[in-house]
């Protein structure tokens, strides 16, 4: 039985991740976060491999309290980009297929159309940074990795934009929510059912396999500000909620104002049909009532 290891398995998408794993009996999968191994320890790193043979890696772990990573550039680093390397390094040598997760803040926003994954990155922060380093990192040491960018990432595990409004929105009168940011959700558990599928498939006829840049969200261009109305719609709420401009916002790191991937060649690479957003944000929301 092929194993899956899966790092940051106590994170939104390594929960649903978790969730998902019972549907694919023919994998053996090994959850570990930060208690279990330690990705920054290159020795730890092999010794896992070493001791589980993997057919394959999910990537989950990061740094991704994007502000702090403003003061703990150093910390940041060695998770999201060295770490990355030590994994890339030991799925090579053990011939294990790696997906790794990147991010849209690789990118600097200022298009005002979808990127591509020809668009050079221009990460305007050092969480961004960082994860382009990873990127780097993921294919120098193991040409046939497999990195996925999503963006704006929730789910009904962990803290997150979705669970923040809903419970911000019980609490108080008035909000304020960030308009000018466009980009689009991302479901957590809609990327680890892609991710499981293109495993799934990629075991079934290695040709099915595919290595490099990937983009992945749900359907949608929208900013927080309609993400955050719509929150307020499924849950009925009576908070207003009020557009405001980022520069009424000031925060340490700089956001991407303009963050929509062009997702198209993941579609038609893996033959994975993308929900749109209103669905799956429903789903979530269900999930937390």
């Amino acid at each position: 039985m092929s194993v899956i290891l899966v790092t940051g398995s106590k994170g939104q998408l390594g929960n649903e991740l978790q969730q998902l794993a019972g549907l694919y009996p023919q994998f053996s999968f090994h959850f570990t976060d930060v208690e279990e191994l330690s990705i920054t320890d290159e020795a730890a790193v092999q010794l896992e491999f070493e001791k589980w043979k993997p057919a394959f890696c999910i990537n989950c772990a990061a740094y991704t309290a994007v502000d702090k990573a403003e003061e703990n550039i150093e910390i940041c680093r060695r998770i999201n980009a060295t770490a990355v390397g030590y994994l890339a390094k030991a799925c090579e040598m053990h011939s294990t297929k790696l997906v790794h997760v990147s991010t849209d803040y690789v990118f600097d926003g200022t298009k005002n159309t979808a990127y591509t994954e020809n668009d050079i990155p221009n990460p305007q922060s050092a969480y961004g940074s960082t994860k382009l380093e990873g990127e780097e990192q993921a294919i120098a040491n193991n040409p046939n990795a497999l990195v996925i960018r999503t963006s704006w990432v929730y789910s009904s595990f962990g803290n997150n934009f979705v669970k923040t409004m809903m419970r911000l929105m019980n609490e108080k009168e008035t909000l304020n929510v960030v308009s000018d940011q466009v980009g689009s959700p991302t479901y957590a558990k809609d990327l680890a059912a892609a991710i499981l599928e293109i495993i799934a498939n990629s075991q079934l006829r290695t040709a099915n396999w595919h290595s490099g840049i990937f983009h992945f969200s749900n359907e949608a261009a929208i900013s927080w500000f309609d993400f955050a109305t719509t929150i307020k719609e499924k849950i009925g709420s009576n908070c207003a909620v009020n557009p405001i401009p980022t520069t009424a916002y000031p925060t340490p790191a700089r956001r991407p104002m303009y963050s929509l991937m062009d997702k198209t060649k993941f579609v038609s690479t893996f033959n994975i049909a993308l929900k749109p957003w209103q669905v799956s944000l429903e789903a979530c929301i269900k999930l937390l009532k």
